[in-house]
């Protein structure tokens, strides 16, 4: 096997990484994120490029990054996913590893574009219960900090805190423990899967395209 995992530089990823590299050790060769072109960011979760590198450094591998306009179409976005993954076939790569929770309809579109491509999906936390999930998280070691929330959903005042016991609790029971819905997304910046923590920092909290965004920086930068 030579796997391949989705990379959002969030807790969900990074634990999959944890949990891949217990179950088939030595078989996560590569990182792959989606950035955003016109802001040099994670797509959905605004973290900087630079950290995402930093994560990529700490977890020791190799990062490849798929470039997306913005705005993007679902074309587009098809369009440049298809491409990547014949590269990444041609590079050797047999699986493809998401962070995916328990929404069947986005496990469903991933094994649809997957299929006959020369990866096979992984979905090393399927059906976890979200709740113990999290809590194994932060038992473990695994720390973040909240990058992005959708305040439809989650107050706005969440955005840039820690992901710990006191953020779990204070979650309104209609907001899944790990945000699997979108209610929020994060940057982990210390845990098993890191061979040491990044050094960040939250600067500003700033509103766009109707979500809320920390920007979470190195203590470099």
């Amino acid at each position: 096997m030579k796997v391949l995992l989705s990379w959002s530089s969030g807790k969900d990823a990074a634990w999959a990484l944890h949990c891949l590299r217990r179950t088939y050790p030595g078989a996560v060769q590569g990182l792959m994120t989606t950035i955003n072109e016109a802001f040099g960011r994670v797509a959905m979760h605004g973290v900087r490029r630079s950290v995402l590198e930093a994560q990529a450094r700490a977890a020791g591998l190799p990062l490849y990054c798929v470039g997306l306009p913005w705005p993007c179409s679902n074309e587009e976005y098809e369009q440049r996913m298809a491409a990547a993954v014949a590269g990444f076939v041609a590079d050797g790569y047999t699986h493809v590893a998401f962070g995916d929770l328990f929404l069947e309809d986005v496990r469903r579109y991933r094994e649809e574009r997957l299929a006959g491509s020369g990866l096979e999906p992984l979905f090393p936390l399927w059906q976890m219960d979200t709740r113990a999930l999290a809590a194994s998280m932060l038992d473990g070691g695994l720390r973040a900090t909240i990058a992005t929330v959708d305040p439809r959903l989650l107050d706005a005042s969440m955005a840039g805190r820690t992901f710990d016991k006191a953020f779990l609790s204070a979650l309104p029971a209609t907001v899944d423990p790990c945000g699997e819905r979108g209610e929020f997304h994060s940057c982990v910046w210390d845990g098993p899967m890191f061979t040491s923590p990044l050094d960040v920092m939250t600067g500003d909290v700033v509103a766009r395209d109707g979500f809320v965004f920390a920007d979470i920086r190195l203590c470099t930068e």
